[in-house]
Protein backbone atom coordinates (compact mmCIF):
# COMPACT_ATOMS: atom_id res chain seq x y z
CA UNK A 1 0.00 0.00 0.00
CA UNK A 2 1.54 3.14 -0.73
CA UNK A 3 1.46 5.97 1.58
CA UNK A 4 -0.70 8.81 1.80
CA UNK A 5 0.21 11.67 -0.96
CA UNK A 6 0.34 15.24 -0.19
CA UNK A 7 -2.81 17.33 -1.03
CA UNK A 8 -2.84 21.05 -0.73
CA UNK A 9 -6.52 21.16 -0.25
CA UNK A 10 -8.40 20.32 3.26
CA UNK A 11 -9.92 16.81 2.56
CA UNK A 12 -11.67 14.37 4.81
CA UNK A 13 -9.60 11.34 4.36
CA UNK A 14 -6.21 10.62 2.83
CA UNK A 15 -5.19 9.77 -0.47
CA UNK A 16 -3.97 6.39 -0.95
CA UNK A 17 -4.08 3.18 -3.17
CA UNK A 18 -4.39 -0.42 -2.55
CA UNK A 19 -5.38 -3.54 -4.98
CA UNK A 20 -9.03 -2.89 -4.14
CA UNK A 21 -9.32 0.98 -3.56
CA UNK A 22 -8.01 4.15 -4.48
CA UNK A 23 -8.74 7.45 -3.07
CA UNK A 24 -8.80 11.21 -4.41
CA UNK A 25 -8.76 14.00 -2.21
CA UNK A 26 -10.99 17.00 -2.22
CA UNK A 27 -12.45 19.23 0.39
CA UNK A 28 -15.73 18.53 2.26
CA UNK A 29 -17.04 21.77 1.87
CA UNK A 30 -17.90 20.64 -2.10
CA UNK A 31 -20.68 18.16 -0.22
CA UNK A 32 -19.94 16.08 -3.32
CA UNK A 33 -18.52 12.53 -3.05
CA UNK A 34 -17.64 11.09 -6.36
CA UNK A 35 -17.93 7.19 -6.78
CA UNK A 36 -16.41 4.73 -9.49
CA UNK A 37 -17.37 1.24 -9.36
CA UNK A 38 -15.68 -0.11 -12.46
CA UNK A 39 -12.93 2.36 -12.79
CA UNK A 40 -10.23 -0.21 -13.01
CA UNK A 41 -9.21 -3.91 -14.34
CA UNK A 42 -6.52 -4.55 -12.57
CA UNK A 43 -6.06 -8.53 -11.27
CA UNK A 44 -4.26 -9.85 -8.21
CA UNK A 45 -1.32 -12.04 -10.25
CA UNK A 46 -2.50 -15.19 -8.23
CA UNK A 47 -5.59 -15.05 -10.22
CA UNK A 48 -3.99 -15.15 -13.81
CA UNK A 49 -6.49 -13.11 -15.49
CA UNK A 50 -9.34 -15.66 -14.34
CA UNK A 51 -7.92 -18.06 -17.59
CA UNK A 52 -9.32 -15.27 -19.72
CA UNK A 53 -6.86 -14.37 -22.96
CA UNK A 54 -5.17 -10.83 -21.92
CA UNK A 55 -7.31 -8.83 -24.67
CA UNK A 56 -10.47 -9.84 -22.59
CA UNK A 57 -9.34 -7.77 -19.74
CA UNK A 58 -9.52 -4.87 -21.60
CA UNK A 59 -13.09 -4.96 -22.75
CA UNK A 60 -16.06 -3.30 -21.19
CA UNK A 61 -16.80 -6.99 -19.33
CA UNK A 62 -13.61 -6.10 -17.07
CA UNK A 63 -14.16 -2.48 -16.29
CA UNK A 64 -16.02 0.42 -17.68
CA UNK A 65 -14.20 2.34 -20.47
CA UNK A 66 -13.02 5.94 -19.54
CA UNK A 67 -15.26 5.87 -16.29
CA UNK A 68 -12.00 6.67 -14.14
CA UNK A 69 -11.13 9.50 -16.18
CA UNK A 70 -13.92 11.02 -15.58
CA UNK A 71 -14.35 10.82 -12.42
CA UNK A 72 -10.70 11.83 -11.90
CA UNK A 73 -11.44 15.16 -13.72
CA UNK A 74 -14.38 15.85 -11.55
CA UNK A 75 -13.05 15.74 -8.47
CA UNK A 76 -10.42 18.12 -9.61
CA UNK A 77 -13.07 20.41 -11.09
CA UNK A 78 -15.14 20.25 -8.14
CA UNK A 79 -12.58 20.06 -5.64
CA UNK A 80 -14.53 17.07 -4.29
CA UNK A 81 -13.31 13.84 -2.61
CA UNK A 82 -13.46 10.62 -4.96
CA UNK A 83 -13.62 7.05 -4.18
CA UNK A 84 -12.71 4.12 -7.21
CA UNK A 85 -12.20 0.87 -6.93
CA UNK A 86 -8.90 -0.75 -7.50
CA UNK A 87 -10.06 -4.09 -9.03
CA UNK A 88 -11.62 -5.40 -11.98
CA UNK A 89 -15.35 -6.41 -11.76
CA UNK A 90 -14.44 -9.59 -12.86
CA UNK A 91 -13.19 -10.56 -9.84
CA UNK A 92 -16.37 -9.35 -7.43
CA UNK A 93 -18.89 -6.34 -8.49
CA UNK A 94 -18.58 -3.47 -6.30
CA UNK A 95 -21.96 -2.47 -7.35
CA UNK A 96 -24.09 -5.36 -6.39
CA UNK A 97 -25.47 -6.28 -3.35
CA UNK A 98 -24.49 -9.59 -1.42
CA UNK A 99 -27.30 -11.81 -2.33
CA UNK A 100 -27.29 -10.95 -6.36
CA UNK A 101 -26.40 -13.70 -8.23
CA UNK A 102 -24.31 -12.03 -10.53
CA UNK A 103 -22.24 -10.80 -7.77
CA UNK A 104 -19.38 -12.89 -9.57
CA UNK A 105 -20.11 -13.58 -12.88
CA UNK A 106 -19.41 -16.93 -14.53
CA UNK A 107 -20.65 -15.35 -18.10
CA UNK A 108 -20.23 -11.92 -19.21
CA UNK A 109 -21.56 -10.79 -22.64
CA UNK A 110 -20.71 -14.29 -23.98
CA UNK A 111 -17.43 -14.71 -22.10
CA UNK A 112 -16.60 -17.58 -19.80
CA UNK A 113 -14.89 -16.94 -17.08
CA UNK A 114 -12.81 -19.93 -16.23
CA UNK A 115 -11.44 -18.28 -12.80
CA UNK A 116 -14.75 -18.04 -11.98
CA UNK A 117 -16.60 -21.12 -12.56
CA UNK A 118 -15.55 -23.11 -9.94
CA UNK A 119 -15.71 -20.71 -7.23
CA UNK A 120 -17.02 -21.97 -3.61
CA UNK A 121 -18.41 -20.77 -0.37
CA UNK A 122 -14.65 -19.85 1.04
CA UNK A 123 -13.20 -18.21 -2.40
CA UNK A 124 -16.19 -15.97 -2.76
CA UNK A 125 -15.63 -15.16 1.05
CA UNK A 126 -12.37 -14.21 0.45
CA UNK A 127 -13.10 -12.43 -2.58
CA UNK A 128 -15.89 -10.18 -0.80
CA UNK A 129 -13.88 -9.57 2.40
CA UNK A 130 -10.48 -8.55 0.28
CA UNK A 131 -12.37 -6.19 -2.87
CA UNK A 132 -16.00 -5.85 -2.10
CA UNK A 133 -16.04 -5.04 1.36
CA UNK A 134 -12.54 -3.07 1.14
CA UNK A 135 -14.25 -0.85 -1.26
CA UNK A 136 -17.50 -0.41 0.48
CA UNK A 137 -16.11 0.34 4.06
CA UNK A 138 -13.91 3.24 2.10
CA UNK A 139 -16.98 4.89 0.91
CA UNK A 140 -18.69 4.67 4.60
CA UNK A 141 -15.52 6.00 5.72
CA UNK A 142 -15.28 8.88 3.49
CA UNK A 143 -19.56 9.55 3.97
CA UNK A 144 -18.90 9.90 8.25
CA UNK A 145 -15.80 11.68 7.51
CA UNK A 146 -17.72 14.54 5.57
CA UNK A 147 -20.10 14.66 7.85
CA UNK A 148 -17.80 14.99 10.68
CA UNK A 149 -16.35 17.80 8.80
CA UNK A 150 -19.93 19.74 8.90
CA UNK A 151 -21.10 18.75 5.24
CA UNK A 152 -23.40 16.06 4.13
CA UNK A 153 -22.51 14.77 0.89
CA UNK A 154 -24.37 14.28 -2.46
CA UNK A 155 -23.11 11.05 -4.12
CA UNK A 156 -22.58 11.10 -7.66
CA UNK A 157 -21.37 7.45 -9.28
CA UNK A 158 -19.51 7.66 -12.74
CA UNK A 159 -20.39 5.00 -15.13
CA UNK A 160 -20.07 3.71 -18.65
CA UNK A 161 -21.93 1.77 -21.64
CA UNK A 162 -21.02 0.02 -24.45
CA UNK A 163 -21.72 2.26 -27.63
CA UNK A 164 -23.24 -1.18 -29.23
CA UNK A 165 -25.41 -3.92 -27.44
CA UNK A 166 -26.09 -7.61 -29.47
CA UNK A 167 -25.96 -5.62 -32.45
CA UNK A 168 -27.98 -2.52 -32.25
CA UNK A 169 -26.57 1.09 -31.64
CA UNK A 170 -27.77 2.85 -28.56
CA UNK A 171 -28.47 6.64 -29.52
CA UNK A 172 -27.80 8.41 -26.02
CA UNK A 173 -24.80 9.95 -25.31
CA UNK A 174 -25.47 9.85 -21.65
CA UNK A 175 -28.18 8.48 -19.20
CA UNK A 176 -28.84 9.26 -15.80
CA UNK A 177 -29.83 6.79 -13.80
CA UNK A 178 -32.20 6.46 -10.71
CA UNK A 179 -34.73 4.59 -8.50
CA UNK A 180 -38.35 5.71 -9.57
CA UNK A 181 -39.53 5.54 -6.13
CA UNK A 182 -36.64 7.48 -5.08
CA UNK A 183 -35.39 10.43 -7.83
CA UNK A 184 -34.43 12.68 -5.33
CA UNK A 185 -31.99 14.57 -7.56
CA UNK A 186 -32.05 13.05 -10.63
CA UNK A 187 -34.55 15.34 -12.45
CA UNK A 188 -33.37 18.27 -11.90
CA UNK A 189 -29.61 17.27 -12.89
CA UNK A 190 -31.23 15.40 -15.84
CA UNK A 191 -32.80 19.11 -16.81
CA UNK A 192 -29.74 20.91 -16.10
CA UNK A 193 -27.98 18.37 -18.35
CA UNK A 194 -30.69 19.04 -21.49
CA UNK A 195 -30.62 22.71 -20.82
CA UNK A 196 -26.74 23.04 -21.27
CA UNK A 197 -26.17 20.27 -23.98
CA UNK A 198 -29.91 20.42 -26.01
CA UNK A 199 -28.03 18.84 -29.04
CA UNK A 200 -26.93 15.85 -26.47
CA UNK A 201 -29.59 12.83 -26.53
CA UNK A 202 -29.63 12.63 -22.37
CA UNK A 203 -31.61 9.09 -21.62
CA UNK A 204 -33.60 8.77 -18.43
CA UNK A 205 -32.83 5.28 -16.90
CA UNK A 206 -31.16 4.30 -20.15
CA UNK A 207 -29.22 2.24 -21.31
CA UNK A 208 -30.31 0.61 -18.13
CA UNK A 209 -33.14 0.84 -15.41
CA UNK A 210 -31.57 2.61 -11.96
CA UNK A 211 -32.66 1.12 -8.59
CA UNK A 212 -31.00 -2.03 -8.51
CA UNK A 213 -31.68 -3.30 -4.71
CA UNK A 214 -28.33 -3.61 -2.93
CA UNK A 215 -26.03 -1.65 -5.40
CA UNK A 216 -23.55 1.01 -4.21
CA UNK A 217 -26.87 3.75 -4.15
CA UNK A 218 -28.80 1.57 -3.00
CA UNK A 219 -26.45 1.30 0.25
CA UNK A 220 -24.66 4.23 0.75
CA UNK A 221 -27.90 6.84 -0.93
CA UNK A 222 -30.90 5.70 -0.32
CA UNK A 223 -30.14 3.63 2.66
CA UNK A 224 -28.27 6.33 4.33
CA UNK A 225 -31.23 8.95 3.68
CA UNK A 226 -28.01 10.79 1.37
CA UNK A 227 -28.82 12.99 -1.91
CA UNK A 228 -27.39 10.38 -4.73
CA UNK A 229 -27.49 10.26 -9.15
CA UNK A 230 -25.59 7.54 -11.54
CA UNK A 231 -24.44 9.21 -14.72
CA UNK A 232 -23.99 6.60 -17.59
CA UNK A 233 -21.60 8.07 -20.73
CA UNK A 234 -20.88 5.91 -24.01
CA UNK A 235 -17.78 4.29 -23.49
CA UNK A 236 -16.25 5.92 -27.17
CA UNK A 237 -17.21 9.35 -26.41
CA UNK A 238 -14.51 8.92 -23.15
CA UNK A 239 -12.06 6.58 -24.59
CA UNK A 240 -9.35 9.49 -24.62
CA UNK A 241 -8.30 11.93 -22.28
CA UNK A 242 -10.09 14.97 -23.95
CA UNK A 243 -13.44 12.93 -23.89
CA UNK A 244 -13.11 12.09 -20.17
CA UNK A 245 -12.26 16.08 -19.62
CA UNK A 246 -15.09 17.43 -21.81
CA UNK A 247 -17.77 15.25 -20.01
CA UNK A 248 -16.62 15.66 -16.69
CA UNK A 249 -17.01 19.75 -17.54
CA UNK A 250 -20.55 18.41 -18.46
CA UNK A 251 -21.55 16.87 -15.73
CA UNK A 252 -19.61 19.60 -13.40
CA UNK A 253 -21.76 22.25 -14.74
CA UNK A 254 -24.62 20.84 -14.79
CA UNK A 255 -23.91 19.85 -11.16
CA UNK A 256 -23.01 22.92 -10.51
CA UNK A 257 -26.74 24.20 -11.79
CA UNK A 258 -28.44 21.91 -9.38
CA UNK A 259 -26.07 22.30 -6.44
CA UNK A 260 -26.90 26.31 -6.86
CA UNK A 261 -30.48 26.38 -7.24
CA UNK A 262 -30.84 24.05 -3.96
CA UNK A 263 -28.88 26.58 -2.24
CA UNK A 264 -30.46 29.78 -3.69
CA UNK A 265 -34.01 27.07 -2.03
CA UNK A 266 -32.70 27.02 1.17
CA UNK A 267 -31.81 30.54 1.59
CA UNK A 268 -35.44 31.67 -0.06
CA UNK A 269 -36.88 28.85 2.18
CA UNK A 270 -34.79 30.68 5.15
CA UNK A 271 -35.49 34.27 4.74
CA UNK A 272 -39.33 32.96 4.39
CA UNK A 273 -39.01 31.55 7.80
CA UNK A 274 -37.46 34.45 9.22
CA UNK A 275 -40.39 36.65 8.28
CA UNK A 276 -42.66 34.03 9.72
CA UNK A 277 -40.91 34.62 12.91
CA UNK A 278 -40.80 38.37 13.05
CA UNK A 279 -44.62 38.19 12.61
CA UNK A 280 -45.76 35.78 14.65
Amino acid sequence: MHGPMEHSTPSPFPAYRTEAVETVPGNAAAGVLILCDHASNAMPAEYASLGLPPGELQRHIAHDIGAAGVARHLARLLNAPAVLAAFSRLLIDPNRGLDDPTLIMRIADGSIIPGNALVDAAERTRRIERFWRAYDNTIGKAIAAMRTAGRVPLLLSVHTFTPVWRGVPRPWQAGVLFDPAQPDMSPPFIDALRRRHPDLAIGVNEPYSGGLPGDTLDRHGVGKGLAHTLVEIRQDLVATEDGQRQWAERIAGALRDVLDENRAGDAHLGADSAHVQRDS
